[in-house]
């Protein structure tokens, strides 16, 4: 009886399969290899194309000038907040609540155009924002957050030191409590800041007497504080990048972001940026692959399009592979994120992927455009040398390797 029921499964399930294989339409779409479409919901779809449509007609044309003459332009971000970019997880204070696989989607067509643009989006939500949110009191949130998903306020985050930079427990700024003003002295440098010299309000990360590192809400007109920018940047030139120094700084006791202490705060903060991070440098990949392709069917060499050659379809191949299995794990660590599964190595673990392998097929198209390669009217070039930059920023590619590397083995590397 057991043999027959076997033998009955076996023989319907070959038929399904000839009927599948007979009745099957389905073509390969090289734009979206893995049909990952299918696993959005109607919403994110929804999310996916207007913001793609937003920034193709909104923000692409804004990118050359912009970038060629490094200006950062804060309409940008005022163009993102229109649209409800700018906080779009926290769901309160005037901010609009998406999924966080919905914030990946964003953060993905805003690079596809430019890193710095992402940047900006990504410093004014995950850096400042969430930093509110998820540590600041219901006034600090009432008094900051509505104005800065509007852009009407522009963020800052503090947390590298031209000292300190992977190991930020070595930080020196210091923040002395005054107990008679019920207020905190701050004093320190931070540098290689985004939005540093153009921000209204930072978040400052400080380590205080008692040696526990805290966070600060400082605005710009409290006296002890400014900023300059940092010259000769040859990447993220549309992103404002500075120093802020902090000279006997004053600070209210109740700019203390008082419900986090130690490095949980600012990794907190940098996980979800880094998340972010993984689904935008893929779309600077998938810009540079449709640049490249285009570029090679167009071109004739030796009697036939570029396209034509093994060489050139052998890199387009990997390219599209790269960028469909770097997305799949996007998204599964996005619906993870959203049911609060997943871990610090996960994000990990696709930042340091999606950065290093988006920096490859950045240079494998510039290659293949050979010399108008390197004109910025292509575009890759700017996308390579920016992500030059985000394989660095919030996390080192080698420091997420040692990231992986402890929780595989259970062994500190770092020191």
């Amino acid at each position: 009886m057991k043999n027959q029921l076997l033998v009955s499964i076996k023989r319907s399930t070959r038929l399904a399969s000839v009927r599948l294989a007979s009745s099957s339409t389905t073509k390969f779409d090289w734009e979206d290899a893995l049909n990952l479409d299918k696993s959005l919901t109607s919403e994110e779809v929804l999310l996916k194309n207007t913001f793609r449509d937003f920034c193709q007609k909104a923000l692409l044309p804004r990118i050359l000038k912009s970038n060629r003459n490094a200006v950062y332009e804060r309409e940008v971000l005022k163009d993102m907040a229109s649209m409800g970019a700018l906080g779009c997880t926290i769901g309160a204070y005037g901010c609009t609540k998406v999924s966080e696989v919905g914030y990946g989607l964003i953060a993905r067509e805003v690079e596809r155009v430019d890193s710095a643009y992402r940047s900006a989006l990504s410093v004014q939500s995950s850096l400042v924002m969430h930093a509110i949110n998820a540590y600041g009191t219901n006034e600090q949130k009432e008094q900051y957050l509505p104005r800065l998903a509007t852009a009407e306020l522009v963020g800052s985050f503090g947390l590298t030191e031209p000292n300190a930079g992977s190991d930020p427990g070595i930080m020196e700024t210091k923040a002395i409590y005054k107990s008679d003003k019920k207020s905190y002295v701050l004093n320190g440098t931070k540098t290689w800041i985004t939005n540093a010299p153009i921000a209204d309000v930072f978040i400052i990360w400080a380590k205080c007497e008692d040696k526990r590192i805290r966070g600060f809400i400082i605005d710009r007109e409290m006296s002890g504080i400014s900023t300059a920018a940092i010259p000769g940047k040859m990447s993220l030139r549309a992103s404002s990048t500075g120093t802020i120094f902090m000279d006997n700084c004053i600070v209210p006791e109740s700019n203390l972001l008082s419900s986090v202490e130690g490095l949980a705060g600012p990794f907190g903060c940098l996980n979800h940026a880094r998340y972010g991070i993984a689904w935008g440098s893929l779309g600077a990949a998938e810009a540079c692959l449709s640049i490249s392709r285009s570029y090679c069917l167009d071109r004739i060499q030796f009697g036939k399009p570029l396209a034509g050659t093994q060489l050139i379809q052998k890199k387009l191949a990997d390219m599209v592979t790269e960028i469909s299995i770097g997305l799949a794990a996007c998204l599964q660590v996005g619906r993870l994120k959203d049911q609060g599964l997943a871990s610090p190595e996960m994000i990990s673990l696709i930042k340091r992927n999606s950065t290093g392998k988006a920096l490859e097929i950045a240079r494998m198209a510039r290659d293949m455009l050979g010399g108008n390669g390197i004109s910025d009217e292509y575009h890759i070039i700017r996308h390579l040398v920016n992500l030059e930059s985000v394989i660095t920023y919030e996390g080192t590619h080698d420091i997420h390797a040692l990231i992986l590397g402890r929780a595989i083995t259970g062994l500190q590397a770092f020191k």
